[in-house]
Parts: C-alpha cells; sequence; structure tokens
C-alpha cells in the first residue's frame, strides 16, 4: 500500500518534531550539572517533572483531538513549543531553565497523541503499516538530534537552544500549512461518558492492559540510558562506544525493517503475535548483556533489543487505534504515549535503586522478570481483545 500524501507529511512533522526534542533531551543533565552547577539529584528531579509534564500534555492532547481536531491541537502544542524555546534562549539560568523545560515537555505532549491520532483517521486502512511509519520517523529525529546536538553542544550550549528553536519554527510551518485535513470529528453526545461507559469498559480494560505492558517494557528499555550506560563507563568502555550503540540502533531500526516484514506477513498482522515476539527478544537481549563485560557483547544485546523494539513499539498505537470507540482515538492515543513517558521516567529510578541495593547482575534478572510479567499482560489481552481488535 501506497501512504497517502497527508500521511507523509505526518511523517516528516514528526521527524522535525523529535529531531527538534532530541537536540536538547540528551544534554539536559550535562547542561544543568556542568553550566548550572546543579546536583544530578536536582537536574533528575527536574527531569522527573518535566516527563510529569508530558504525561499531562500526552492526556489532554488525545481528549483535545478528540473534541478540537488534530490541527488545532497541534497547533496549540506548537506555539507553546515555541514560546518555551524562544525564552529558552533568552533566559537559560537558574530556574528559568527548568521552566522552560518542564513547559516544551507539556507542549511536546499535546502533539505526539495528536499527531498518532490523525495518521490513524486519514489512512484507516493503513493499519500497522501507518503507525510503523511514525515510529520510523521519531527515530529519524532521535538518530539526526542526538547526533547533531553532541557537535554542536562542543561549540556552544547556546547554539544547541537556537537549532531547537530553529527545528521548531520548521516544525510549525509544516504543520500550519499541511496538517489542515479535513477530519470528521467523529463525538457522541454523551461525550463526557462514553470513555468509562459500560459498552466501552471491555475496550478500556484490553487499553489498560496494554498500557501497562507498555509502561514495563520502557522500564527495562530505558535500563540502556541509565544503569547499564553507567555500568559501560565503570568498565572502561568509552563514550564513544557507548554512543555507537546507539547510533547502530537508528541504523537497524530504519534497514532491518525488510527482515522482518516476512515474519509480519507470516503472522498475517495478528499484533498481538508480535507484541509476543518482541518481548521474548527483549528478554533474549538482557540475558545476553548480563555477561557483557566487553563492548562486542553490548553491541549483540543492542543489536537484539533494536529487533525487538521494532515489533512492540509500533504495535501498540496500531492497537489503541483499533480499541478506541468512535470519538475518542485521540483519548486512547494519549493514555498509551502516558504509559510510555511514565515507563521512561521510574525506569532510571527503579533501576538505579536496584543496582545500588545489590548489583547489576540482579537489575538483569530484575528487568528479565518484568519483561515476563509483561508477557502476562499480553496474554491477558489476548483474552479479552477478541471482540475489538481485528487482524490488519
Amino acid at each position: 500500500m501506497n501512504m497517502p500524501k497527508s500521511v507523509w507529511w505526518l511523517v516528516i512533522g514528526m521527524a522535525l518534531n523529535i529531531t527538534g526534542s532530541s537536540f536538547l533531551w540528551p544534554l539536559n543533565t550535562i547542561y544543568m550539572n556542568e553550566e548550572l552547577n546543579k546536583s544530578l539529584t536536582v537536574a533528575g528531579l527536574v527531569l522527573l517533572i518535566n516527563s510529569m509534564g508530558m504525561v499531562a500534555g500526552n492526556l489532554l492532547g488525545g481528549t483535545l483531538f478528540d473534541k478540537l481536531g488534530g490541527y488545532k491541537t497541534i497547533l496549540l502544542g506548537t506555539a507553546i513549543c515555541l514560546f518555551s524555546t524562544t525564552l529558552l534562549n533568552l533566559f537559560h539560568g537558574w530556574p528559568w531553565y527548568a521552566v522552560w523545560l518542564v513547559l516544551l515537555g507539556f507542549g511536546g505532549g499535546l502533539i505526539i497523541p495528536a499527531i498518532y491520532a490523525m495518521a490513524g483517521a486519514v489512512w484507516p486502512n493503513g493499519g500497522r503499516q501507518t503507525f510503523n511509519a511514525i515510529y520510523l520517523a521519531q527515530n529519524i529525529g532521535v538518530a539526526l538530534g542526538a547526533a547533531l546536538g553532541g557537535f554542536v553542544a562542543e561549540l556552544s550550549f547556546n547554539y544547541i537552544f537556537i537549532a531547537n528553536l530553529c527545528m521548531y519554527i520548521l516544525f510549525a510551518i509544516v504543520a500550519i500549512f499541511n496538517f489542515n485535513i479535513n477530519l470528521e470529528i467523529k463525538v457522541k453526545p454523551n461525550d463526557s461518558l462514553t470513555l468509562f461507559a459500560k459498552e466501552n469498559r471491555p475496550q478500556l480494560l484490553s487499553l489498560l492492559l496494554i498500557c501497562a505492558m507498555f509502561s514495563i517494557c520502557w522500564i527495562a528499555y530505558i535500563q540502556w540510558e541509565s544503569t547499564i550506560a553507567s555500568f559501560t563507563q565503570q568498565i572502561n568502555i568509552s563514550m564513544g562506544q557507548y554512543s555507537l550503540l546507539w547510533t547502530v540502533n537508528g541504523i537497524l531500526i530504519l534497514v532491518a525493517q525488510p527482515l522482518i516484514s516476512p515474519i509480519i506477513r507470516l503472522l498475517k498482522g495478528n499484533l498481538k503475535y508480535q507484541m509476543y515476539i518482541g518481548i521474548a527478544i527483549f528478554i533474549l537481549s538482557f540475558f545476553v548483556t548480563s555477561f557483557a563485560q566487553q563492548f562486542s557483547i553490548f553491541m549483540i544485546g543492542m543489536v537484539i533489543l533494536s529487533l525487538g523494539e521494532m515489533f512492540v513499539w509500533p504495535a501498540v498505537p496500531a492497537i489503541a487505534h483499533k480499541l478506541a470507540p468512535t470519538g475518542k482515538e485521540g483519548a486512547y492515543q494519549g493514555y498509551v504515549n502516558s504509559a510510555s513517558t511514565i515507563g521512561k521516567a521510574i525506569g532510571p529510578v527503579f533501576g538505579g535503586v536496584i543496582v545500588d541495593t545489590f548489583n547489576m547482575q540482579i537489575m538483569f534478572l530484575a528487568m528479565m522478570a518484568l519483561l515476563f510479567i509483561a508477557l502476562g499482560f499480553v496474554y491477558l489481552f489476548g483474552k479479552s481483545d477478541a471482540k475489538y481488535v481485528k487482524n490488519d
């Protein structure tokens, strides 16, 4: 299937949006610690509040999509991001840096579920392919932003703020002129009750099971950016080598699509089985990495992890789209995006406590145990979703 032009613009917009945010997020802790002289605890607290701002934005953005449509919701989020990044360029001392960062998280949180919901609405027959395209755009944005951000930061952190603003201006131009898609907003008369109405409870239960699974997977996945990252430094693996792991992750996600396509076709688009496979691959990745004492094993673990996420991450928004009652497509995308953000927020703290209390081996065992629990949630989802989730 060829994607509609409107979906292509959403893909381009997502790539620009994530590139802009990715200039900043890998360097937040470094900037607060080294430039603003704040402790790692304070920096971590700011990032936690930033994540909570994103959760609030995700939930509100999904709700606004259902009430106002994607165009107005995305423009509202974009206006907040432009306001925040403009002031970030002017006032980036303490505590203003933290204030603009949290506001930026909220604005970005409004945009993401609206883009996902709009993509599903404009190409309802696209199935997993729709959300896989958005997922690939996110990864392109992360790879470009993180790579360019490190280079620009070596010149000056001020240039990071300018680059961040420029990317949001480009995103705003794309959104204003290409996101004004004529979509019918399907709202039932008893709109305030439909999400929790009796007839919609089975879909909501299925969604909550998927959200629980999604949060757990992100708690495990984010260890690669937190506890595992710290562990690599302790065993004298260079920052350059660690960065190479994520470079390989981004490249694999783009070039390895043909490798998983035959499996997707064999499964006939069954999203539940795709999640089973993806989570099992995650478990294998943590098992292999638990033996790592040299860079080559970490690289093997990252390659395995990358293959796993290619099955799980695009499946979740596709399932949310299928489960959503009429007029609640945005709210359901807001829920799953919030679930991932919560996992990203609490994962580093959870993993750090385990490592500090016990050791890295226990952390790897704990993550594998959590992922087995995630498989259990997929199993329960499979028991509850038969009437609501059709194959692509």
